[in-house]
């Protein structure tokens, strides 16, 4: 596995990646990599002649500096990783190098955005799509790969590959979850043994919408309420929002349209962590 730190030798390598025909696969990450990445990177390594793993901590994505000071970076670690799940590069750049002058472009998703971590997270939309942007444009992939836990930035890359008809497949996979149901999360090596030990109550709400939602014996309000209500007692968790929104234009739900889709999804803070979940559940 080669590791390529600068934009420069990424254009180099994939100009003769795509003179030679090969097809190229990109998983776009931040790094502190688990189970649910390397899943990622197993998938393109089947899928594809050439794998590109990036790892880059992309500053203009946070609305919260303590967050991105505390983001665990583990570069070597990651590296060891990589290769055996079939990584052909690693490219990790710095931030002069992805931003050589600041930004000043802006992005607007519409309803896709103005709703959940983007109600949120302001501009947290905007820094991923320009960094994804960029990815995009020098990695010049023809499948990109994401794990469906981040549902709604799946959503905005998928708009975002439509509007500006990049050239390349979006490959979205299933959540990867521990045992006891946590989502897979690089931020959860931040969780000290209490928190952790609490955490998972986030998936069991989310399983008791699920189960609700599938009953069709309970209104859209019953169910959200039923679902806070479960998480009320879980010590030292602030939720922040859970809502069940249609799963395609991910505008909140007031009630149930039979056939379609329904995402419910969760952020709450725990220890000092912020974690995010989600479910995705057909009315039957």
């Amino acid at each position: 596995m080669e590791i390529l730190n600068t934009v420069a030798a990424l254009q180099a390598h994939t100009e003769t990646w795509r003179r030679e025909g090969k097809r190229i696969g990109l998983v776009p990450t931040m790094g502190a990599l688990h189970e649910g990445h390397l899943q990622l990177v197993r998938a393109a390594a089947q899928e594809c002649d050439v794998v590109i793993a990036s790892i880059f901590v992309n500053p203009t994505q946070f609305n919260n500096p303590e967050d991105f000071r505390l983001y665990p970076r583990l570069p070597e670690a990651d590296a060891a990783l990589l290769a055996p799940a079939g990584c052909t590069a690693l490219f990790l750049p710095t931030a002069a190098d992805m931003y050589p002058q600041p930004s000043v472009l802006r992005f607007d998703f519409g309803p896709l955005e103005h709703v959940m971590e983007g109600a949120h997270r302001p501009g947290h939309f905007n820094g991923v799509a320009t960094v994804v942007s960029k990815l995009f444009h020098l990695g010049r992939p023809h499948r990109v790969y994401f794990g469906q836990k981040d549902f709604q930035q799946v959503a905005i890359v998928r708009q975002l590959i439509a509007d500006l008809s990049f050239d390349l497949e979006l490959v979205a996979f299933p959540t990867v979850r521990e045992a006891d149901g946590l989502a897979m999360s690089s931020r959860n090596r931040r969780l000290d043994a209490a928190a952790r030990a609490v955490a998972p109550r986030l998936y069991q709400a989310l399983q008791l919408a699920q189960k609700l939602v599938l009953s069709g014996q309970a209104s859209v309000d019953e169910v959200r309420t039923a679902a806070c209500a479960s998480l009320s007692s879980a010590p030292g968790l602030e939720l922040e929002y859970l809502e069940l929104v249609d799963a395609q234009t991910l505008q909140p739900l007031q009630q149930w349209q039979l056939g379609r889709s329904v995402a419910v999804c969760v952020a709450a803070h725990l220890g000092g962590v912020r974690l995010i979940d989600n479910v995705v559940v057909t009315q039957p």
